[in-house]
């Protein structure tokens, strides 16, 4: 029995149809509110997911929930992962992932505002991948076994500062407070009838900026999971932000301004809608 999972007041919460339900209270007692520790535990929530009742704790709704992930250990991202984005960039495919890494602070829900801090702040719509397990050296064929679930992921990046530098901060440049949205749910990959083959899209202002599907990633997950255990020890909760496609701003120098709404979706696991508003003071 597959699951989603969600937070709503900093609790854990599985989402069932139009309701949602307390972990802690469905969980007969096994399970803290702590959504990190549901994470590290994914294969028993599938149990818990069986029994519940007809009766939801409340309604579902995606603009009262909160970071689905909220403190992962290590978040990964990978650069130039679908060749048309690599083309509209100017930069040559790499031969093996190019990884970087986003730090905690830029995480954000669902429908949790971008903050505009620079006059090139860029959209990426991102299938974001969920480490269950803490493992190393993870064979590609075994990489499913060790990936709690999935959810939709914004890699916002204030493109100047990426590229203040040779080479580039991406790391920077993609780590301002907010530019991290993700959610709504953490989808078990036994919801979605093919997990590497999604279809993905992302609007901005109603117009549709990206489309693609996840199976025309050059390095896919198996490979990514692989590839990252090979060097790092993966957490319960890890999070790894797979790529883009074509269609961002930087290839036609079209960038984010408040009042803009960002829309991602991924089929089988949600909508993102993101309201953009400008930098405080």
């Amino acid at each position: 029995m597959a699951f989603r999972l969600a937070t709503k007041d900093d609790r854990a919460v599985l989402v069932s149809g139009e309701g949602i339900y307390d972990l802690e209270r469905h969980g007969s007692g096994r399970f803290s509110p702590d959504a990190m520790d549901a994470i590290a535990r994914h294969r028993e929530l599938h149990e818990v997911y069986a029994g519940l009742p007809a009766v939801a704790d409340g309604p579902y709704d995606v603009e009262a929930l909160g970071i689905c992930v909220p403190r992962p250990q290590k978040i990964f991202a990978i650069g130039l992962n679908y060749r048309a984005h690599a083309e509209e960039s100017g930069m040559e495919i790499p031969p093996n992932p190019l990884v970087f890494c986003k730090f905690a602070n830029c995480l954000a829900g669902a429908t949790s505002d971008i903050v505009v801090y620079g006059p090139t702040t860029d959209w990426e719509a991102e299938l974001v991948l969920v480490m269950g397990s803490r493992a190393r050296d993870i064979p590609a064929g075994e990489a499913w076994d060790h990936i709690a679930g999935l959810t939709c992921g914004q890699d916002v990046s204030e493109r100047a500062t990426q590229f203040a530098s040779k080479p580039p901060h991406f790391d920077l440049g993609k780590s301002f407070d907010t530019f991290g949205p993700i959610g709504p749910c953490v989808v078990s990959p036994d919801q979605l009838e093919d997990p590497s083959n999604l279809h993905l899209t992302c609007d901005v202002n109603g117009e549709r900026r990206q489309d693609t599907r996840t199976d025309d990633l050059i390095f896919g997950i198996p490979e990514l999971v692989s590839y990252i255990s090979s060097i790092c020890t993966f957490e319960p909760g890890d999070l790894i932000f797979t790529g883009t496609p074509s269609g961002v701003g930087f290839g036609s120098g079209t960038f984010l301004q408040p009042g803009d709404v960002v829309t991602t979706t991924i089929e089988g696991l949600g909508t993102m809608t993101n309201h953009c508003v400008a930098k405080p003071g």
